[in-house]
This record gives C-alpha cells, structure tokens and sequence, in this order.
C-alpha cells in the first residue's frame, strides 16, 4: 500500500479525489464541508497531513484519510483508463451547472460515454417498473417526440418506464442518460444490459456517483432519484403508484425547483394514482409531449435552436384521417371496450404498432381507455 501513497503524492489530484470518495463514512456531504475549509485536497494527503489536525472531523474519519485505501484507488484509476469513462468532481468546470446547484450534489460522478451531454437540456421520464402497455407505450412515445426535439432524456435504467423511455429516445436516434445506483462496471438490472450498452453506442451517458465494484442497494436508489431531477429542467411522472420512487424523484424535483409533469389515466387504474397526487400537489397535467416543450419553452429556447425545439404540435387529426392503417384500426374498435389482443387480431396489425397508435389515438381523443387494458371509440369523428 506505502508504494502508492508515495506515487500519488506527486500530485495525483484525480487519485486524491477518489480516496476521497472511498473514505468510509465521509459521504459528499462530508467533502463537501471539507472543501469549505480547504480546497486544495492535496494538502488533504501530504506526508503527514498536519492540516488534518485543524478540521473539523471526527478521529475515524481524520484517521482514514492519513492512510487511505490506496489499492481501491488503483482499481478506480485504472476502470477510468478505459475507454469513454471519466470522472467529473465539483471542482471542474465540466461538472452540471443544474446539479451543482441543488442541496446536496455528489461530490463527483463517474460517467460512462459522453461527458458533455451532462450539461445539455435534459427532460427526466420516471415511473413504474410495472407499468401497463399504455403506460410503457406513452413514455417511450412522449420520450421519442423529446428526443426528436433535442431535448436529452433522463432516467434511472430500471425496467418499465425507465426502460422504455430510453429505448423512446434511442429510436429517435436523440441522447438520453441512464443514473445507476450502482457502479458501473455493473448494470442493474442484469436484463438491461443490452440497452446500457446501446446508451453509450449511441453518444448518450451512463453516470452514477458510485464508485466502480458497487452493487445495487436499496439505500442507493433515493440518491439516484435526486441526481435524475437535479440534472433536469423538468421531470415526468408517466405512471405511478400512491407510494413508489417516482413520487419521490417527483417530490425531490420540487424541492430543487424543478417543473413537475404528469399523465393523468383511468381513476381505475392503480397506477394513475400516484400521478393524480402530485396533479393535486401542483404538477402540471400534460397530455403531449408538446405541452411539456410549451411550459418549458422559454428555458428551451435559450438552450435549442427554434428550427430543431419546433413550435407546433404535429397535425395527427390529419394523420388519422388520411392514414390507411389508423384508419383500419378506428374501423376494428368499437365503442364497446376490446382488449389489445382482440384488436390485434382483429385488425392484423403488429402489437407494436397497435400500442404506439392507440397512444396517439387516446391522446388526440379518438379513443378512451377502460378497466382491463381495454379500448373504446369516443365518437369522435
């Protein structure tokens, strides 16, 4: 161990900050403060230390930083020689304006992929992990038109909403980030493996405040949360129930000053709930990507060109009226409720394609949701 301290004591600042960040019981918060009475971190490390005597910390902790873990510092050093992994701390200028500014920023994040998107316009999208197919199929919807706008989305890499708003914004062939609450030489959940690396592939981010060898934990995800809504302009809750994680991104979000969203649904389904709460609470309630993009328009405008950001929602009533295959589906559905499978069989359409157009069609007010997973005419012509 002896070895390392003496080679990082040339004034190694990146291997200073992860000590930093593996000294145990020490926390951003505690760096922060450590910061405050000393920004240079070096001086932290010197033979001996002497400026440690005159902080304010508790002997344990004043004690581990005379003799940090160096060979986990060396594991860290070298996850960050490989390719497109970085590590941003509160001290560099790359590190996000919006995050900085919240109550409790990490000390630093370790990023995965482009480190410059950190500080692009950034929509977070979160809900349930068992989210309806209406639900699933809205946020990818909702995060395709964002992405296509120019807007980067945010979310946590679960499965459900996460999941699919990223995949949205993939398809849209827009940028998106993924916050882990682990480290990210892991992806969790395993199934999202796939999808992590596509993030990546495809110029988005993969951040995480976690060092590298860390697993999942429940205590990890509620600072997860306040990391996705304080990198965001704004946060959309898609489907949520009463008491879940998303409420808490939510609740985070307005205490960091952040622009709620929420998609109202059925007063049947237990997962319109939680977002007919924070409608109650004061989120705003939003039926198009394009009411998202109208309430955020001045803040946008500042960051994304007018000709790419758009000012109009796309004319889907002409869409519906001239399309053949909108046309074969408002044909098929009746104006008594059909599940998704009767209107797939029915019409001969792909479920894909079945569950992005209904989306439209609910939205536009073509066809209303029931009970069950199933679908209705309005009456709407």
């Amino acid at each position: 161990m002896q070895p390392a301290v003496t080679d990082h004591s040339q004034g190694d600042t990146k291997a200073y900050w992860l000590a930093l960040l593996r000294t145990p019981g020490l926390g951003s918060r505690g760096i922060h403060q450590l910061l405050e009475q000393t920004p240079n971190i070096s001086s932290l490390f010197e033979a001996g230390a002497p400026i440690l005597e005159s902080l304010t910390l508790k002997p344990k902790i004043r004690e581990q930083l005379r003799q940090p873990n160096w060979a986990l510092v060396e594991q860290d050093l070298a996850w960050l020689e490989q390719p497109d992994n970085h590590l941003i701390t509160l001290q560099d200028p790359e590190y996000p304006t919006l995050l900085r500014e919240t109550a409790d920023p990490p000390a630093a994040l370790f990023v995965h992929g482009d480190p410059m998107l950190l500080a692009s316009p950034q929509i977070a999208i979160v809900g349930s992990r068992n989210p309806t197919t209406s639900g699933k199929s809205t946020a990818k919807e909702f995060a395709r038109y964002l992405a296509g706008a120019g807007i980067t989305i945010t979310s946590g890499l679960a499965i459900g909403i996460d999941g699919a708003s990223h995949q949205g914004a993939l398809e849209a062939h827009g940028a998106t980030i993924a916050v882990t609450g682990t480290g990210l030489d892991r992806v969790y959940p395993a199934s999202h493996h796939t999808l992590a690396k596509q993030i990546a592939q495809q110029g988005g981010a993969l951040i995480t405040e976690f060092p590298p060898g860390t697993p999942a934990r429940a205590g990890h995800f509620p600072r997860r949360n306040r990391i996705i809504s304080g990198l965001s302009l704004g946060v959309l809750v898609v489907e949520a129930a009463l008491r879940s994680g998303s409420l808490i991104t939510a609740r985070q979000a307005t205490e960091q000053g952040r622009e709620v969203f929420a998609i109202p649904g059925s007063i049947h389904n237990p997962l319109a709930r939680g977002c007919h709460a924070i409608i109650r609470q004061g989120a705003k309630l939003v039926e198009t990507a394009q009411d998202i993009i109208e309430e955020l328009g001045p803040l946008l405008c500042t960051l994304i060109p007018n000709e790419e950001l758009g000012t109009e929602t796309p004319d889907s009533e002409k869409t519906f009226e001239t399309d053949p295959e909108y046309c074969q589906l408002l044909e098929t559905i009746g104006y008594d409720p059909m599940s998704i499978d009767e209107i797939i069989a029915q019409s001969g359409l792909t479920a894909e394609a079945v569950s992005s157009m209904l989306l439209l069609l609910e939205l536009e007010g073509y066809v209303s949701s029931a009970p069950g997973g199933c679908f209705s005419r309005t009456g709407k012509a």
